[in-house]
This record gives structure tokens, C-alpha cells and sequence, in this order.
């Protein structure tokens, strides 16, 4: 007597609750699950990536399988319901309420609860599976795709922003998942192709650089303790940067001239090396690239007209990367900008000029 309706009953409610785990693992895969499994090969790899491809197919699949049971069910139920009960409540009540408190519980939120929180479990049964309905209902699914590629709005638009990756980081950190350095540094990151090169120089008003034409011996004199690892050179003005010493080379050098009987007047053009220049405003993803490639260390950054802005470092470029200043035992002076701004507002202040105009 109750056989057919406890049949369709099960039916739909078996087949509504599969639909819903599917569409919650499916949609709860991540970019990294999908590709760590794309690495390892095999079938599940290579299906996962053919469905976040086209994620539309298997997501038609699914709605079409779900809408079919939800209404054969819903129909073969209340079919069955008047054969029983006739025009009684029951059938024309009771029956409806209680298929939609099933359908509401048992075939959407406990499955897609479940789909949620162990789609990592789920994910091979559902690929698998998956792929048969696919098949099955091919024609079916064929018709959706058609009509939902033609409402898609952004047909290549990214999964995953940078705004995504930040709030990850931060969120991560909070979670427990990174300690507080690994997220700054993943910060760091994520900003680093909006910093330009003049916001990581050493400005040309604490630059150290000397005349081409200074002895070894002369320079050394005038800085004994200097701090720095490359000097800049200069020929008649600071503004014609002609490239750079380096200090254990300089050292080298006249070491050589103290045990030399002879003695010697070495200027620091003979031991200069050439020097790249690089644009105050280029993106300091561009200037790592140059330093990498091209196996220096040391920049010269100009201004739009051509005169010295001050230089660059790969020191510089790697404190921006990890979020913090690289100081050694012999540093003075932290923040070489700082320091340019502070003797600027002392010039500025003997002058009697306002130093915050204009801030």
C-alpha cells in the first residue's frame, strides 16, 4: 500500500542528497587542491582540471539530476498520496509539508554541510561519479551549457585576486596557520610590484660618492670608517655618476701600497666599475630582475631630466621583500630616507622655512 510512495520518496530525497554533496565538494575544491593533484598525475588530476576548466558542465549535470528528482519525487508522492488518503488533510497537507521539511534537511542542508567540511574526502567519489551522470545526461547538459555561456559575463576572469591572497595571509595568521613573520613576509609579496625604485633609494643628499680623480689614499683619509660597500664615482659633479669602487678592492689597494717600497698614487677611476641606471619610477620588481640578471648589486637611479636621484642597492630591494631593514654591526643610520629628510628640515629650519608646507 505504502510501497510506491516510500519509493519515490527515497528516490528523490537519495538522489536530491547526492546532487547537493556534489555541487559542495565540487565548488569547495581549491585552486591548490587541483593543482597539487594535477602534479601527482593520474585520472583525478586531470579530471579536476578538465572540470575547474569548465565547471559549467559538471554544475548542469548536477542542477538537472537535482531538478528531475525534486520534481518526480514531489509528482510520484502526491500521486500516490491521493491513491492512499483521497482528499483527506493528509494528502493535501501533511504529505507536502512533511516532503519539503525532507527535501529542506536530508537533501540540501545536511549533504552540503557535509560536502563542505569533508570535500577533501569526497572529492575522488564525486569526480567519479561525476563523469557518469555527465554521460548520462549529456544531451540535457549540453542544452545548459548553451544557455548558460551565453548569460557568463566574464568569461576569463581570475578565481583568485591579490585582494584574495592578502586577506588569506591575514587570515591565516589569525587562524594559526602562519606565525606573524611568514604572513608579513607573504604580504610583502603580494605589494612588492607597486613599490617603485624611488620609494626604496638612498637619496643623493646622504649618498657618499667621491671624484674619480681622488687617490686611494686620499679617500681613505677623508673616510677611514666608512660603512658602505660600493662608492659611487663621480666626474666634475655629482650629477655625472661615471660607476663605482668597491671598498675591499680600495682596501686591497692600498694595503698594496703601504708594503710597497715605491708607494704609489692610485686614483679610484682606475678600479672603477661600470655602473647600470635605472629610472626613479621603475617598479622594483624590474630593477631585482636587472640586479639578477646582469649580476650587480649596486644602481644608479635618475630623475626624469637625467640628474642623479640617488642609488638603489639589492640591500634595499631585499628589505622591502621581507618587510623590514637588513642592519648590520657597523650601521649607523637605519633609514637612509629618513636621515635625508631629517637634514633637510635642519637646512630648512637655518633657513627659516616652514618644513611642514605643503605636507
Amino acid at each position: 500500500m505504502y510501497t510506491l510512495l516510500i519509493i519515490f520518496f527515497l528516490v528523490s530525497i537519495v538522489f536530491s542528497f547526492l546532487c547537493s554533496i556534489w555541487e559542495a565538494v565540487l565548488l569547495s575544491i581549491t585552486p591548490s587542491y587541483a593543482a597539487i593533484q594535477q602534479q601527482e598525475g593520474g585520472e583525478l588530476g586531470k579530471t579536476i582540471e578538465e572540470f575547474k576548466a569548465n565547471i559549467d558542465r559538471p554544475l548542469a549535470a548536477i542542477l538537472t539530476l537535482n531538478t528531475i528528482a525534486h520534481t518526480a519525487g514531489a509528482i510520484g508522492v502526491g500521486a500516490e498520496a491521493s491513491k492512499i488518503w483521497g482528499g483527506t488533510i493528509i494528502a493535501s497537507m501533511v504529505v507536502p509539508v512533511v516532503m519539503t521539511l525532507a527535501i529542506l534537511l536530508l537533501s540540501e542542508i545536511i549533504p552540503k554541510t557535509i560536502g563542505a567540511n569533508y570535500w577533501r574526502e569526497l572529492a575522488p567519489f564525486t569526480v567519479r561519479s561525476l563523469r557518469i551522470i555527465m554521460v548520462i545526461l549529456a544531451p540535457l547538459v549540453f542544452v545548459s551549457q548553451l544557455i548558460t555561456k551565453a548569460l557568463k559575463k566574464d568569461k576569463n576572469a581570475s578565481v583568485l585576486s591579490r585582494a584574495d591572497f592578502n586577506a588569506m595571509a591575514e587570515l591565516g595568521s589569525k587562524q594559526g596557520v602562519f606565525d606573524e613573520g611568514e604572513s608579513n613576509l607573504l604580504r610583502s609579496f603580494l605589494r612588492f610590484d607597486t613599490i617603485l625604485t624611488k620609494d626604496v633609494m638612498t637619496p643623493r643628499t646622504v649618498v657618499v660618492a667621491s671624484d674619480e680623480t681622488t687617490t686611494v689614499r686620499d679617500f681613505h683619509k677623508a673616510h677611514p670608517n666608512l660603512r658602505f660597500s660600493r662608492i659611487p664615482l663621480f666626474s666634475d659633479s655629482v650629477d655625472k655618476i661615471s660607476g663605482y669602487v668597491l671598498k675591499d678592492q680600495l682596501l686591497t689597494n692600498l694595503v698594496g701600497q703601504l708594503e710597497s717600497t715605491a708607494g704609489s698614487d692610485t686614483t679610484l677611476a682606475s678600479l672603477r666599475r661600470d655602473i647600470i641606471v635605472v629610472q626613479a619610477h621603475e617598479p622594483i620588481t624590474k630593477l631585482f630582475n636587472d640586479f639578477t640578471e646582469k649580476r650587480e648589486h649596486i644602481a644608479l637611479v635618475v630623475d626624469e631630466f637625467g640628474g642623479m636621484a640617488g642609488i638603489v642597492t639589492m640591500e634595499d630591494v631585499l628589505e622591502t621583500l621581507l618587510g623590514l631593514e637588513i642592519v648590520d654591526e657597523s650601521d649607523n643610520t637605519v633609514d637612509m630616507q629618513a636621515l635625508a629628510r631629517k637634514q633637510w628640515e635642519a637646512r630648512a629650519k637655518a633657513m627659516g622655512l616652514d618644513v611642514n608646507q605643503g605636507n
